[in-house]
């Protein structure tokens, strides 16, 4: 009688014993190559959601793949839990939030173990656990003790909503990264980081990053924005000061006819101050500097200035230039004064066109003419004109020969800036780290000993949601000795930014018991770095940087010896439901839990990473849930109708036959090993992997019976179906255990070895593949016959004739006729 397939009972009794015998946990085994694969760990929200079960399945694929290739793996997982959703649950629920961030740790908990991922849970880590963040302390302190933390006042960028400051990389398009409420400026005493120290090696550090995708490098180079240029001072007329502005186009400073300062350059207010119109001016500058605050960028608005009535002379022409105050220059950038070239710079152009300043052309394109009356800008490099000794230079040249004479003569300098700003850390709320400081009339700011860490968030704390720290009010918190003077002091009331938290997070998973230090460094040493990061593209420019920023200066303590923690990144899509991502406010999403009670984990999985590759965002579709479902059967009722195969005795007859049918299924079963092997570990092409185990599994299915004929048949047969739920096992590995099991094995699959493959028998036969655009031919190309004809498509596309041929036009569809022709409907 076959045993029908009670995907229930199979999946809890696969975890219970995973669990029981400790199958993944992780042990330094100097033997054996490490591979330490790591997911970004959640923030305990309540509920696991679709993209949490992507980017985990994604991990948990990989690592169970290399754990059966013999690797030592460390497949970690916990728990980035304070923050501010937790505290603003605290207020509207009436819960405190250490209580709710506790209780949906325990859910999420269970709903990572139902879907059976391959973690070591003897790491687990609790960032809201004093025993993890007195580490964020002890790291602060050290950060303190070399200058990396200092305090100072400061225009931030405040929620009005989350009632707290947040840091620049967390404002997006003018809003709070997390509940989309317009920020504001704001003027505060705040702690910051000088992330600024690193900003060079951030930019030099992507050598090592070979191996990330690169949209997100391009995403930290321009957040980051190295420019290499000049400094160059133009003395003020009539006064003993000069100001000194900041270009990476030297090449044109015979063109700069006038100055622009910024409204919150030092001398603005000043340069005004002997106007007739003083009170006028002053008041647009107040009321500019507003503007911009809340703006940000500089280009949002229409460009507007006034006249100081001062000049400056261009140190190069020795012409007298106005100076100009404009909401186009920003004080955060550069000087915050700039040299303005309205002929080849275009917001300098519209500025001069607005006002009637005068425009020079001193910068023409290799083999062209001088415009005369310039009608466009030109930007680009070429020859130099009306530049007195440097006339006819190539615009490169001119850039290093002047910005040489104007060191030579003191009136500049060469010189690299950055566009990232210090990382402030401080947050006006309670659930987080409390920043360990006190504050003492006789000695000031005074570090928390080492030895009194952790400073402990006090319990009893009345969360209202008013503006201000709720710690403020916590006298016993608030009230404390100095620890030099051991006169009266107060403690800190903010506490850390939770990026802090996770921003050295991977070092702990080493050694999650480490007493003494934030983590072992021979332990650290062996693990690290990180072989394989997954995780979402939105986290480039905060948590990816600041990561990255922490390794450095951990480094630098003596903790580590690794650069870079994340040499390979993987970006994973998100996952779309009626064409936007899915959310709770947006009312589509699907819950994986209901999934899970109709189809089952292994289903589940098997659906999120078949569906699209890894990197792509892909559209949810219950259908293909299904789909998998029904795979998943046909195999679980093809080995129940062929469960006499297995005891078939190897003695018997241990030849095996060579008729069509067999070797059909021997090249294809070695084909198939190759190929999923090197989706799995190379490509991470998971959907391909899973659709070559399906091909595979048909040719199974179609030689069976032929095979069944014979004993040698029977005992290829037999290793065909081992090789596919070995294969199988890392996307669906409850089904595949226990089909491991109910077929004689006695140990589990999770520890067997990967199938190796004979290379004579796993050469692909390539097919030409012809392109046709509109019903004409235009490329050809070669691929592997088996390629599945998503991925035939992809690559047609993908061809540079194809793409120019393209260009912006749309595709209406694309069409594959018997995987052999490609015709492109534009």
């Amino acid at each position: 009688m076959k045993a029908e397939y009670k995907f229930k009972d199979i999946e809890e009794k696969w975890q219970e014993r995973w669990e029981k015998e400790g199958a993944f946990r992780s042990v330094e085994d100097t033997l054996r190559k490490k591979f330490y694969c790591l997911e970004m760990f959640p923030y305990p929200s309540g509920r696991i959601h679709m993209g949490h079960v992507r980017n985990y399945s994604i991990g948990d694929v990989i690592s169970r793949c290399k754990i059966m290739k013999g690797f030592d793996v460390l497949h970690p997982i916990g728990w980035d839990a304070l923050g501010m959703p937790a505290e603003n649950a605290a207020i509207r629920m009436g819960v405190h939030p250490q209580e709710w961030t506790l209780e949906n740790i325990s859910y999420m908990k269970n709903q990572l173990k139902e879907l059976g991922f391959s973690y070591d849970w003897s790491r687990e880590i609790n960032t809201c656990s004093p025993e993890y963040y007195k580490w964020n302390q002890w790291i602060f302190l050290k950060m303190l003790e070399r200058g990396l933390a200092y305090r100072k006042k400061s225009w931030l960028n405040w929620c009005p909503q989350c009632r707290t400051v947040l840091a620049n990389e967390q404002v997006i398009g003018q809003q709070c990264w997390r509940c989309d409420t317009v920020v504001v400026q704001k003027e505060m005493e705040q702690w910051f980081l000088r992330i600024t120290e690193y900003a060079e090696e951030l930019i030099s550090g992507h050598e090592q990053l070979e191996k990330w995708p690169e949209h997100v490098l391009t995403m930290q180079k321009n957040w980051i924005g190295k420019s290499t240029g000049a400094y160059v001072t133009f003395p003020i007329v009539g006064q003993d000061q000069e100001i000194e502005v900041f270009t990476t186009r030297i090449d044109t400073i015979y063109g700069a006819t006038f100055l622009v300062l910024s409204p919150e350059h030092p001398l603005s207010n000043k340069l005004v101050s002997h106007s007739n119109q003083r009170e006028k001016l002053q008041e647009w500058i107040r009321k500019t500097i507003h503007e911009q605050h809340i703006r940000k960028e500089a280009s949002e608005e229409e460009k507007s200035g006034i006249d100081t009535g001062q000049n400056a002379i261009n140190p190069f022409t020795e012409e007298r230039i106005p100076i100009w105050i404009a909401n186009y220059v920003l004080m955060e950038y550069g000087t915050g004064a700039i040299m303005a070239v309205p002929g080849h710079d275009q917001r300098d152009f519209e500025f001069a066109k607005k006002y009637s300043l005068p425009i020079k052309e001193v910068i023409i394109p290799e083999g062209g003419q001088p415009q005369g009356e310039l009608k466009e800008v030109f930007e680009e490099h070429g020859i130099v004109i009306n530049s007195g000794p440097f006339s006819g230079k190539k615009s490169i040249d001119a850039i290093e020969q002047m910005a040489l004479c104007a060191q030579e003569k003191g009136i500049g300098r060469k010189s690299t800036i950055y566009r990232l700003r210090d990382w402030g850390i401080s947050r006006q709320r309670y659930w987080g780290t409390p920043i360990p400081v006190v504050y003492c009339e006789n000695c000031g700011i005074v570090g928390v000993p080492y030895e009194d860490l952790p400073v402990v968030l006090p319990f009893n704390v009345e969360l209202k949601g008013k503006e201000g720290s709720p710690l403020e009010n916590v006298d016993d918190f608030v009230k404390t000795k100095c620890p030099k003077c051991n006169r009266e002091a107060r403690r800190e009331i903010d506490t850390m930014d939770t990026f802090f938290d996770s921003s050295w997070y991977y070092f702990r998973y080493c050694s999650p018991d480490e007493k003494g230090f934030p983590f072992d460094s021979k332990s650290a040493d062996y693990w690290l770095p990180v072989d394989l990061y997954i995780g979402g593209v939105e986290h480039a420019i905060l948590h990816l940087i600041y990561a990255r920023f922490f390794c450095k200066v951990l480094r630098d303590f003596g903790l580590t010896r690794i650069s870079e923690p994340f040499p390979r990144l993987l970006a994973q899509g998100m996952v779309l439901k009626d064409g936007t991502a899915m959310s709770k406010s947006k009312g589509n999403v699907v819950d994986p839990d209901d999934m899970v009670k109709k189809y089952g984990t292994d289903t589940l999985r098997l659906f999120i990473l078949f569906a699209a590759p890894p990197e792509k965002e892909f559209a949810w579709n219950e259908k293909g849930v299904g789909g998998c479902f029904r795979f998943l059967n046909r195999i679980w009722t093809f080995f129940q109708e062929n469960m006499d195969i297995f005891k078939q005795s190897s003695q018997e007859e241990d030849k095996l036959s060579d008729d069509k049918p067999a070797m059909r299924l021997k090249i294809k079963m070695h084909q198939t090993i190759k190929k999923v092997g090197e989706d799995i570990e190379i490509r991470h092409h998971l959907n391909t992997a899973i659709s070559s185990i399906m091909e595979f599994f048909n040719v199974i299915r179609k030689e069976s019976d032929e095979l069944k004929k014979s004993i040698s048949g029977k005992l290829l047969l037999k290793d065909a179906m081992e090789k596919l739920i070995m294969l199988l096992s890392p996307f669906a590995p409850h089904i595949c255990e226990e089909l491991w099991e109910v077929t004689g094995h006695k140990t589990l699959l999770a520890h067997t070895c990967w199938p190796t493959y004979d290379p004579n028998l796993a050469k692909e036969e390539m097919v030409t593949i012809v392109v046709q655009v509109n019903g004409k031919l235009r490329e050809k190309f070669l691929v592997k016959r088996d390629t599945p004809e998503d991925e035939i498509k992809e690559l047609a596309l993908g061809l540079d004739r194809i793409r120019n041929i393209i260009g912006e036009k749309e595709v209406r569809k694309v069409v594959c006729v018997k995987n052999k022709l490609i015709n492109i409907v534009l």
